[in-house]
């Protein structure tokens, strides 16, 4: 179990034991009580879950004590996490929980509110462990059982289990263009490797108190549960108010490690509390998830005095990170567009830009970029096919490149990468990945129409939108009921905005329908 997560964390909690591992909801947990309840966890799971299930655990919860006892038992136990937020429709927790094969959910207080409506709907007997909350007192379905808090296994009943390094660590459900989300799995030795990276590169101590403004289920969110947990420092997680406000979050919690996407700095600039010297405790200031604006970074820089300041690159597939861009004072004349670079590869990466037949292109012409290394995620749950379309051998390699689907520019000589916006129809909303098919999708199924179109409007950035406007050609769709239906399949931040009705589509010249036409008829007076 050396060379995994849980490893990892419980040889950091024997190393320090009274040191705060975790702040959340007014209550701190040292290393000693997190890992007790997580081991204790662990060894319920271990005695209740079948032989023959596959090695993965829902999780269910907000940002709560719970929820992150439940992350971190899930490992422990030997099983990878799938982690789901109570703010999903309760269609769609089922069906992840049903598409992951998953045997075992651990819910908080929130997840157990819904154990009545999601339960009937999944298909599997599950073994529920309620760690919070108060469980309802028959679980529909079939024959679904439940325990609560008062019935887990004492942590010294847990049994250290093996875990290969290649075991998936964890299983996130990302948007899918067929109309599904999509697993992408990930092994403790990519998850490793970039918290390998990252401990030296921000040299992290265990006097750091790391943020987290990212939900669970961003794969983002990894970094900041995991380099506070093997590195012996301290997780401090905002209140509803503090997220509200993020500026005063850094301050009152004496933050000296920020991460977040760029859109959160944003807030702060616009709400104008990103002002000169604010944060001077930080000393390292991350960005990933979208593109992150020069204006912005440089507010930060003057904001934090103190830190760095570093752009960050990498889909879920290529295990959060990939690239990095550190802002200096050339910064300015290697942006491209107003748009700091995603710099270079991390340590052990490899970058290709290659054409549509992944051969490289010539140094300063743009192509898509590929990836390979040790951060390269096993590839689809469940899905060969997918899998092989996106991790691929390219002519005369050897090594499995990620195909990222992103356009970047090739640097010429030593310069950085310049990412220049998605290569499909994929788009980042507050830095969440959105398959634009998957929105067209539920379109087409809730109002009964045989065609539907999703753009992200208003464009915020290279690749980037403040939300999605959908179009359909059907008069007699009731918007306000389709748009209720919605809501109960999609997440709040994949549901249009809004959803305009016309006669017909306009068609390009190879008779599909003109995405670009009805971008403009947006910039337009409606």
């Amino acid at each position: 179990m050396t060379n995994s997560l849980p490893g990892a964390f419980l040889a950091t909690a024997k190393a320090f034991p009274l040191r705060p591992a975790l702040e959340v909801d007014g209550e701190t947990l040292d290393y000693t009580e997190l890992s007790r309840r997580a081991r204790s966890l662990a060894a319920t799971l271990q005695a209740h879950r079948p032989d023959d299930a596959v090695p993965l655990t829902c999780v269910l919860g907000a940002r709560s004590a719970a929820g992150f006892v439940g992350i971190l038992g899930a490992l422990c136990s030997g099983h990878g996490y799938v982690p789901m937020l109570p703010t999903y429709p309760a269609a769609r927790i089922a069906l992840m929980i049903d598409r992951s094969e998953a045997r075992t959910l651990v819910v908080d207080a929130d997840g157990c509110a819904l154990l009545a409506e999601v339960l009937p709907l999944v298909a599997r007997p599950l073994t529920v462990i309620v760690l919070a909350g108060e469980a309802p007192e028959r679980a529909d379905g079939p024959g679904h059982t439940l325990i609560d808090a008062a019935a887990l296994k004492p942590a010294d009943a847990w049994v250290e289990p093996d875990i290969a390094p290649d075991a998936i660590a964890y299983l996130l459900f990302t948007s899918g263009s067929t109309g599904e989300p999509k697993g992408v799995m990930v092994a403790h030795r990519n998850i490793l490797r970039f918290l390998a990276v990252v401990k030296e590169r921000y040299a992290l101590v265990p006097e750091d108190r790391l943020s987290h403004v990212f939900e669970v289920t961003f794969d983002l969110s990894l970094f900041d549960l995991f380099a506070s947990w093997t590195n012996g420092a301290c997780l401090c997680v905002p209140d509803a108010r503090q997220r509200m406000l993020p500026a005063s979050y850094v301050v009152a919690c004496g933050l000296t490690v920020w991460f977040s996407v760029p859109s959160t700095a944003l807030l702060m600039k616009d709400t104008r509390t990103l002002v000169p010297d604010a944060f001077p405790k930080l000393r390292a200031s991350l960005f990933c998830g979208e593109a992150l604006t020069m204006a912005v970074a440089e507010a930060w820089a003057a904001a934090a005095p103190n830190s760095v300041v570093d752009n960050l690159y990498g889909p879920t597939e290529l295990t959060l990170a990939c690239t990095e861009y550190r802002m200096h004072e050339g910064s300015t004349g290697e942006a491209e567009g107003g748009i700091v670079p995603i710099g270079a590869p991390l340590p052990q990466m490899v970058v290709k830009v290659v054409d549509e037949a992944l051969a490289d292109v010539a140094p300063g012409e743009s192509g898509e970029l590929i990836m390979a290394g040790p951060q390269v995620a096993l590839g689809y749950w469940r899905d060969p096919a997918r899998t092989a379309a996106a991790f691929v051998v390219p002519p005369g390699e050897s090594a499995v490149y990620y195909r990222t689907g992103d356009r970047v520019q090739r640097p010429v000589d030593s310069g950085p990468l310049l990412f220049l916006g998605r290569m499909d129809q994929q788009i980042k909303i507050r830095g969440f990945r959105v398959e634009l098919g998957e929105v067209e999708a539920a379109l087409r199924d809730e109002a009964e129409v045989d065609s539907a179109v999703a753009v992200g409007w208003p464009v915020t950035n290279a690749g980037g939108a403040e939300g999605i406007v959908a179009f359909i050609d059907d008069a007699t769709v009731d918007l306000r009921a389709l748009k209720r239906r919605l809501l109960t399949r999609l997440p709040r931040y994949m549901v249009p905005k809004k959803i305009r009705l016309i006669e017909t589509f306009p068609l390009n010249a190879n008779g599909k329908i003109d995405r670009k036409a009805l971008l403009g008829t947006l910039q337009a007076p409606a």
